[in-house]
This record gives structure tokens, sequence and C-alpha cells, in this order.
């Protein structure tokens, strides 16, 4: 007496040809993201140096980052820079879209030289900020000297350092989310645009009336992706302040003042070589990142509603 296979069954193995060529991604993807993901969290509860036999603590970690004063610092510091850094960016994100929106020539040379900065090295943008942010040399302060205006301490006050950390970002990520906006931008049919004109709306009026409310799906989508990004900020301060040879480049600069979180957690992990408190960190700094792109989320679509 033989068994029917189930119909599910059947269709799995008639398409084995097709799961087998798709899966080395999966396999990849459970090695090298998803069991690192794992492990960091069962790390989390226990105290290890790389090294030794790893012991349990349960939640202690978890407290120690609570109490720790270092890490609000850092997170305050991410908070400022992600702030100064964001909405600047976006604003004008948007500008610059509006302007490649209405451009007829040379538009394609427009769009790659704004997207230029986002595949260019972190590493080397940070080191050429670097130079230009510098207290003795910098061209910010050479123009600010010859416009007659006080030089700042970009590089050593803990304001300027957030500045200075908040423009690569911005530099960074601008032509990135104009691009965005352009694409959100040439679905507006071309109809509402010619009947604003008829009523007599401008070009302000038709940018704030038309443009920015039928963009709010793609608006809400730069918010949360700069702010995920913006809050897991590491290189653009690790290098712009790892040349300072006296202090440990991986501790915000003097006086902690670009300390981000993401920074901390690597200082704690790899310098320290407490890689469960590392890891504590790591996932609290997840937390934070979720809770506050949940609620970016939400006051965008309140507004929205």
């Amino acid at each position: 007496m033989s068994v029917s296979r189930a119909p599910g069954s059947r269709r799995i193995r008639s398409y084995w040809p097709q799961y087998l060529a798709i899966s080395p991604f999966f396999v990849i993807f459970a090695v090298f993201g998803l069991f690192p993901v794992l492990f960091s969290l069962y790390l989390a509860f226990h105290r290890w140096d790389g090294l030794g036999e790893m012991q349990f603590v349960g939640l202690d970690q978890f407290r120690y980052v609570l109490e720790d004063g270092t890490f609000w610092l850092s997170m305050r510091n991410t908070f400022i820079i992600w702030f100064i850094s964001t909405i600047p960016m976006l604003s004008i994100a948007l500008v610059i879209a509006a302007m490649l929106n209405s451009t007829k020539r040379f538009s394609a040379f427009y769009r790659v030289a704004y997207f230029v900065p986002n595949i260019t090295s972190l590493v080397a943008v940070a080191i050429f900020f670097g130079a230009v942010f510098s207290t003795n040399f910098g061209l910010i302060n050479a123009f600010l000297q010859a416009v007659g205006l006080p030089t700042g301490r970009w590089l050593t006050d803990p304001l300027g350092m957030k500045i200075a950390v908040a423009t690569v970002m911005t530099w960074q990520w601008t032509g990135y989310n104009a691009i965005i906006y352009l694409a959100g931008m040439q679905t507006i049919p071309s109809d509402v645009y010619e009947a604003a004109k008829i009523d007599g709306a401008g070009p302000v009026q038709t940018f704030f009336r038309i443009t920015i409310p039928m963009l709010r799906p793609i608006i809400l989508f730069t918010v949360i992706v700069s702010t995920v990004s913006g809050l897991q900020s590491f290189t653009e301060p690790q290098v712009l302040f790892g040349t300072n040879t006296t202090l440990n480049p991986n501790t915000g600069g003097p006086g902690q003042g670009a300390l981000t979180m993401v920074l901390y957690f690597y200082h704690q992990a790899f310098d320290n070589r407490d890689f469960g408190y590392g890891a504590a960190i790591a996932w609290v700094v997840f937390a934070v990142i979720a809770l506050f792109a949940a609620i970016n989320w939400r006051l965008v679509q309140r507004r929205e509603k």
C-alpha cells in the first residue's frame, strides 16, 4: 500500500533546483548575519573578555548600562549630532530635488554629482573634513578670519566637535535623499501643477501646498532612514578625532564631546575587551533606535491623517 505525498511536499520537491539556487544567500545570511545577532544577545547576559570562560551575570550588564553616566553622555551627544545634521540635510535635499526636477539640461550630470558623496569613502571624507575644520590651518577658520568673524576650535570644543561630525554626515547623505525626493517628485502628475498655475499659484505655494504634501510617504521613509543611520554614527567621530595621539581614538575626542553610542560600544568591546558589556550596550542602542524610529513614524502618520 503506497502512501500519497502531500501536495505541499510535492511542490517543494518539484522546485528544489530554484531553492538550491537561492540557498547560498540564506546560508551566508545565517552565518554572517543571523548568528552574530543571536550570539550578541546571548553574550549580553555574560561577562567575557574574549579568551576565558563566560560567566553568566543575568541582567546585571543592562543595569550597568542604565547606571553608566558615560553611556548617557554618549546618548546625548548622539541625539544632538542627529538633530543638527538631519534637519538641514533633509531640508537641503528637498530644495535640491526641486531644482533638479525643474532642470532640463545636464540633469543626469547633476544627479550623479549629488550622489557621488554617498559612495565616496567615508574615511577619506572624514580625513578631508578634519583638515577643513583644523584650528590652525583649516579652511573654515581661514574664511571666518577673512570676513572678520571669530574663529572656532572645531576639533577640541564639545559643540564644535558635534558641528564637525554633523557637517560630514550632512555632506554625505544630502545627495542620497535628494535623489529619493526627485524620484518621488517625478511621480506627481503634471496636471496637478498645471491646474495650480491656472489658479494663480506661484512656485513657492506649489512647493509647499502640492509637492510636500504629496511627498509625505517618501519624507517619512527618509526621516526613518536618517534616524536609523544618524543614531548609529561611528566612522565620522572615530576618524575625525582618531588622529589625536594623546587620547584613545575611540573615546570621542577631547572631553568625549563627540562620543556616540556606537563608538562607546566599540570602545568597551574592543578596547576594554568587555564583550558582554559591549553587547549589552549594542542591544540598548538597538532599543533606543527602534523606539525613536517608531515615534517618528507615529508622529508623521498622525500629521498625515
